[in-house]
């Protein structure tokens, strides 16, 4: 016999930061949106988490984090990535079906018919027979920016600026990824061209660099950045800009090797510019910058042209369906 349903909202957190942020800024535009409340459900691993689980499944997940699902069920579970598929499709069958589940980017064939909703990137893959009733398809991907962050963000930054000549080119670098390099002569090339961008326009560059960037190629970023700058590097700590950047920025220079990045500077509704040699960027990322192209929401960094596009919210429109599929 199903245990009952309360009108609660759960939004499973694990390890993932990315997915972590995609699935908290869906709770977040819901919550703006419809006034519906949530709490998160922290979910730690154990080593059998890596195994390809098929099922409902609550294996791989430590012993505390078992004992914080319990009952009562919640009207929504929202998740994001591989792993907390498993727990999504384990809490809806513990309620006797009546949890609504909603996942954020696509949790395999066998698991997808189990999804009230699931959103997938279009740029992410095509799936077999085209998007069943339950697919909802995004541009990029799903964010916590709001104007209230970014205005914020403005007033906090604004001050630590002022010494610098606008218009602002914020460089968002971001690095290495599991399939490829992320060399110093590419962050050389990439320091010079938008050193030019900012020269040409008469203002100044604010970079940031992240985890994934590495000292060499921060280092060849300084050498061809002169000043004017203003230099957030990851490998030397301190309070990241990243926010400031994106609220005061007059155009946006982005690195393509991250979803997250070229979604939040297209967010912005600034132009933004995508750095992305063929050699530093896979065949999924370049579908995403062809599609930001397209709308008008980006252009490459060699041709640095205006934008037209309106900002995507991906965010929003999860939380659209989500109300609609609550019966909102």
């Amino acid at each position: 016999m199903a245990e009952p349903v309360d009108n609660s909202i759960w939004v499973l957190t694990d390890d993932r930061a990315g997915n972590v942020a995609q699935a908290l800024g869906v709770a977040e535009a819901l919550r703006e949106m419809a006034g519906r409340p949530f709490s998160t459900k922290h979910i730690r691993y154990t080593p059998l988490a890596k195994l390809p689980l098929q099922g409902p499944s609550l294996l791989g997940l430590t012993g505390e984090s078992r004992m914080a699902l319990a009952p009562p069920w919640p009207r929504l579970v929202i998740g994001a990535g591989r792993r907390t598929a498993p727990v999504a499709r384990w809490i809806k069958r513990q309620s006797g079906g009546q949890t609504r589940i909603v996942q954020i980017m696509y949790p395999g064939r066998r698991a997808a018919g189990d999804f009230d909703l699931i959103a997938v990137p279009r740029h992410d893959c095509e799936l077999p027979g085209g998007d069943a009733t339950n697919i909802l398809r995004i541009t990029g991907a799903p964010h916590r920016l709001t104007h209230a962050m970014l205005a914020a963000a403005a007033e906090t930054w604004s001050p630590r600026f002022n010494h610098l000549r606008r218009p602002f080119v914020a460089v968002m670098v971001g690095g290495a990824t599991h399939s490829r390099p992320f060399p110093a002569q590419a962050a050389a090339d990439l320091g010079r061209r938008a050193a030019a961008l900012a020269a040409e326009l008469g203002g100044s560059v604010l970079l940031t660099t992240s985890r994934r960037t590495g000292a060499d190629a921060e280092a060849a970023l300084l050498e061809n950045i002169p000043e004017p700058r203003y230099a957030f590097l990851w490998s030397r700590g301190g309070d990241n800009p990243y926010l400031g950047y994106l609220a005061l920025a007059d155009r946006i220079v982005v690195t393509g090797d991250s979803v997250s990045m070229c979604s939040e500077a297209s967010a912005t509704g600034k132009p933004v510019h995508i750095y992305a040699p063929p050699d530093l960027v896979g065949a999924k990322h370049a579908r995403l910058h062809r599609e930001l192209y397209r709308l008008g929401l980006a252009t490459p960094l060699e041709t640095a042209g205006a934008v037209s596009g309106a900002p995507p919210n991906a965010a929003t429109e999860i939380a659209a369906a989500i109300e609609r599929l609550l019966g909102g």
